[in-house]
């Protein structure tokens, strides 16, 4: 039965020719989403009380971060998927998230200090939520550098899916660590399990930018994985046709 799922259901090809139906809908989703948020975000929301217009930067930041852990939990997910039952889409996309994962991170960090400047007075400080951020930023790095240095595509898939597995263990000192420890990182605002601490006005607007951040993700993605089964199954019949096709 599993073989048969397998085979049917998460082939490469089947992925190929199923993704491309996914993207003009993803693509207006992400339009409607990201619209709203950016317009009631910046010009509709009301200034901070402390930090006036600069607490606007949150809706790139935050969406970055949520993102930078969301992606990596994915690759994860997906190098299991790898070890266990040797899927190769699964593989595809891990490989295919990384540089993503790695992009919105940087910007996590990059948004983080130029909020921290005003705020902090400083650019950067070992502050434990910085530097488990700036932990999984060289997490994605050293992902995408080991499968550089590898040539063979089991022994490339088998070896990065241990190294996104083993480095699982820092998303939860990343969600915790501005309550485990006493840093200059603001509290969690969103993702209590009581009523969130911030205003309607900011939060639909913030909710909304993660939501298109993710959507963008997904069509990135699905972007990069065609493209990686293409160099994948070049040899294949069905590329063959798919070449000839086009």
């Amino acid at each position: 039965m599993f073989d048969w799922l397998k085979q049917n259901f998460l082939s490469t090809k089947t992925f190929y020719y199923s993704s491309e139906k996914f993207l003009p809908w993803l693509s207006a989703a992400f339009l409607v989403f990201f619209g709203y948020g950016l317009i009631f975000g910046l010009f509709v929301a009301p200034p901070d009380y402390q930090q006036g217009d600069g607490f606007r930067i949150m809706y790139v930041h935050v969406p970055s971060a949520f993102a930078s852990m969301m992606i990596y939990m994915m690759m994860a997910s997906c190098a299991l998927m790898t070890l266990v039952w040797r899927i190769k889409i699964a593989a595809i996309c891990m490989a295919s998230s990384a540089p993503i994962g790695a992009w919105f991170t940087f910007l996590a960090l990059v948004t983080g200090s130029i909020w921290g400047k005003p705020m902090w007075g400083t650019w950067w400080i070992w502050d434990a939520r910085l530097t488990s951020v700036l932990i999984l930023l060289f997490l994605y790095l050293g992902f995408i550098a080991l499968r550089s240095v590898i040539n063979d595509p089991e022994k490339k898939d088998r070896a990065s899916a241990l190294i996104a597995i083993v480095g699982v263990i820092n998303l939860p000192i990343i969600h915790y660590s501005v309550v485990w420890w006493n840093t200059l990182h603001q509290g969690p605002s969103i993702s209590k399990f009581a009523r969130p601490s911030i205003a309607d006005s900011m939060l639909y607007p913030l909710l909304a930018m993660i939501v298109a951040f993710f959507l963008f993700y997904a069509i990135i993605l699905i972007l990069r994985m065609r493209n990686q089964i293409l160099l994948r199954e070049m040899k294949s019949q069905w590329i063959k046709e798919v070449i000839y096709e086009s």
